[in-house]
């Protein structure tokens, strides 16, 4: 199947792509702000610059956009229908790479949360989400990860 653009839109539509201050990266921030959690923005001396860290609480913040990272099972996780390998293999990479951040940063010590775009998407989930999370930062868990299918389900925390 062709691309329904040129290859110069395609490139254009792509560059516009955020990788920071995203909606659902804001939402999370200003959710954490308001219950009282202070937090450092993307640090470049860490390893995989974390979208938020508590240095406080020792805790690296990833939100996850669904797409991008391969959210297993969600309905945003799709695979372009043209240059299906290309895709594959960047998504790919991109999988390895979160997987290789989660463990160097655990071994130095961190606590991680990842946090996936379809869990703050609608403001409905929002904010329970960020109860969620909230409540881990101060329990001492060492891993979490929420998405929509765990705001119905349970509390989302888990031990690594």
């Amino acid at each position: 199947m062709a691309d329904i653009v040129d290859t110069e839109t395609r490139s254009r539509m792509m560059s516009g792509i955020r990788g920071k201050n995203t909606r659902p990266e804001v939402t999370l921030r200003k959710g954490l702000h308001a219950r009282g959690f202070r937090y450092r923005l993307h640090p470049k001396t860490m390893i995989g610059r974390p979208d938020l860290v508590l240095p406080k609480y020792r805790v690296a913040v990833f939100v996850h956009g669904c797409f991008w990272h391969r959210h297993q099972g969600c309905r945003f996780t799709s695979t372009p229908a043209t240059r299906t390998e290309f895709w594959m293999a960047k998504f790919a990479t991109n999988i390895r790479r979160d997987q290789t951040v989660v463990k160097k940063l655990s071994e130095s010590g961190w606590r991680i949360a990842t946090v996936w775009e379809c869990a703050i998407k609608k403001k409905t989930r929002a904010g329970r989400s960020i109860d969620l999370l909230s409540d881990w930062i101060i329990s001492g868990g060492a891993y979490f990860q929420i998405g929509e299918e765990d705001l119905d389900l349970r509390t989302a925390c888990e031990e690594l």
